[in-house]
């Protein structure tokens, strides 16, 4: 196949097929594919609610068609997969979008065909739980008749800077030939340049390890944050005289979730364990990482104990449900881990959000969004999301919020001044 007769078509349009999508769709025809019939009604409406592309981009990829029919994929002969891979309540890798979207692809896979996976998985993957369902599915022999490529995605939610085009691509293929041509083209829109694998297991174990790696970093100053709080030391006073120094990587403390770092370790540590190995830095990341929403809860109920104040029947406010800032991604957050905390105190929770789809919160995780805080409502607000309206609100209007002088104002993300608040990471 020459890189001029591919028919692309991209499934899953989510946070990672869209922007890549609409990139490709102003230079070749593009087939968008989504099961969610309401994502493609907004989209072919010029609307994506998850703000990673405008009624611009959209309009002017030109080339690009959205659909939920099957049928539409038989022309395409080159299929990027870009669906979501979570874990289960286990911490278990969940490939059931991936088996899915293999399923889907399979039932239109022809001779030549090229299959290019973006999920983030774990290394060998690709070639030996997504490679069997689409030989089952199509009838076709791997590497005969169809070929498959990696090329893991590098989207990072909310970021206008680094966007899908502007970060350098892996790109892998399954022989020597199908990885030139994958990586032919990426290069076609990603102005940034590739790094051509040699293995598509090698381009996956990239992948994984890039969030493994920060989980990991992000641990050692979430677990230094818990010893300086001992200490009666400021975090984030020592992490700046620490960053004087020209090495010094510049990591905060906070909670650690979404798509990527609060996941991806899982999937490695669970093919370390397939093959014999027992992960122990790794696991001792996560661990740290996720128990701190407990830790900022069990912080602010002993704040109200010293104050004088009882929790039980107390109002909390919680700014900040998506995993990051600036972004309406809910996925995996665990500003739900300091929630459910608080309510197991028998404390009475708000929550407000000012990026989050109030309909999306309450189908993923049963919480009611509050519009509006109003002001002397509340015994105690937990910031956790670094969002820019809360900046601007500031530290006094924010305090407005509490009911009186004994209230807590625990600041996460150590966005406001130190002086303002009474507790921050």
């Amino acid at each position: 196949m020459h890189l001029d007769d591919i028919r692309l078509a991209v499934i899953g349009l989510g946070y990672v097929g869209l922007p890549l999508a609409v990139e490709f769709g102003k230079v070749r025809p593009v087939v968008g594919f989504d099961i969610n019939t309401k994502r493609i009604d907004q989209l072919k409406a010029g609307v994506d609610q998850t703000l990673e592309t405008s009624q611009e981009e959209l309009e002017s990829a030109s080339e690009l068609s959205f659909t939920t029919e099957i049928n539409d994929l038989t022309p395409c002969n080159c299929y990027i997969v870009t669906v979501p891979t979570p874990i289960d309540e286990h911490k278990r890798p969940d490939l059931t979008p991936l088996i899915r979207a293999s399923e889907t692809v399979g039932k239109v896979l022809k001779k030549g065909d090229i299959v290019i996976y973006e999920s983030t998985v774990y290394p060998g993957c690709t070639e030996e739980d997504c490679v069997p369902v689409l030989e089952k599915q199509s009838g076709l022999k791997f590497n005969v008749d169809f070929f498959c490529g990696y090329s893991p995605e590098r989207i990072n939610p909310g970021d206008k800077e680094h966007r899908v085009t502007t970060i350098r691509k892996v790109t892998s293929g399954s022989t020597p030939e199908i990885a030139d041509l994958v990586d032919s083209l990426y290069r076609q829109i990603i102005i940034a340049g590739t790094h051509k694998a040699s293995s598509i297991r090698v381009a996956e174990a990239a992948k994984v390890i890039e969030n493994t790696q920060r989980d990991v970093n992000i641990a050692l100053i979430n677990e230094l944050a818990l010893l300086f709080n001992k200490l009666g030391i400021d975090t984030l006073e020592v992490l700046e005289a620490a960053g004087t120094k020209w090495n010094f990587l510049p990591f905060r403390p906070g909670l650690v979730g979404g798509h990527c770092i609060g996941v991806d370790p899982y999937y490695l540590t669970h093919k370390a364990q397939a093959v014999g190995y027992h992960p122990e830095v790794i696991l001792a990341g996560r661990r740290i990482n996720d128990g701190m929403g407990a830790y900022v809860a069990d912080e602010v109920v002993k704040l109200l104990i010293k104050r004088k104040q009882n929790p039980v029947g107390a109002r909390a406010l919680v700014l900040g449900l998506s995993f990051k800032e600036n972004c309406p991604d809910l996925r995996n957050t665990r500003a739900v881990d300091i929630i459910q905390n608080l309510k197991n105190y028998n404390l009475e929770v708000d929550v407000h959000d000012p990026w989050v789809d109030p309909a999306e919160a309450m189908h993923e995780y049963g919480i009611q969004i509050v519009p509006s805080p109003e002001s002397k409502q509340y015994d105690a607000v937990i910031l956790t999301v670094a969002h820019k309206q809360f900046k601007e609100i500031g530290a006094t209007a924010i305090r407005g919020w509490l009911k009186n002088d004994q209230g807590v104002l625990f600041d996460v993300k150590a966005i406001l001044p130190r002086e303002s608040v009474d507790a921050r990471l």
